[in-house]
């Protein structure tokens, strides 16, 4: 990972936004933020760790924990709650054996929630990796959507 490491900041270093840049291409490379890898980070870019931990922890694009290769959202706005959010989420939860905000063991998927996804004649609604919505949900059909990610890998 030094390598890897060095070659990031050498790339992106004396740009406008290069702390910015170099936690992206981790994340990216990483799935998350490790605190060892912030903490090279700060020595070789003379940057205070406080001030990576801040930035980490501002953009919602950043995890300082592991994060799985499929991120479920599960949306808990009005329309979603009204129609059912909160059993979807539990269902999702027990299927996957995960609280939101966890990742599973295979670091295969990664639970969370948001407020609203901007579907709302859709609720209760889940969003897979930014990319696929589905709507209507209900228990039994969220375990059909779930298995689909399991067998993609």
């Amino acid at each position: 990972m030094k390598e890897t490491l060095e070659k990031v900041i050498n790339k992106h270093e004396g740009k406008p936004g290069a702390i910015i840049s170099v936690l992206e291409d981790i994340q990216e490379t990483q799935g998350y933020l490790p605190k060892e890898i912030l903490e090279q980070i700060s020595e070789k870019m003379k940057v205070p760790l406080s001030q990576l931990f801040s930035m980490a922890t501002f953009y919602s694009a950043f995890s300082l924990k592991p994060r799985g290769k499929h991120t479920l959202y599960v949306c808990l706005g009005t329309a979603c709650h009204v129609r059912g959010g909160a059993r979807i989420i539990k269902g999702v939860s027990k299927q996957l054996g995960i609280k939101p905000g966890d990742t599973t063991e295979d670091r295969n998927f990664t639970l969370e929630t948001l407020r609203c996804i901007g579907c709302c004649s859709l609720a209760p609604v889940i969003k897979v990796d930014n990319d696929d919505v589905y709507g209507y949900n209900t228990v039994d059909k969220i375990h059909g959507i779930v298995d689909k990610y399991k067998e993609e890998g």
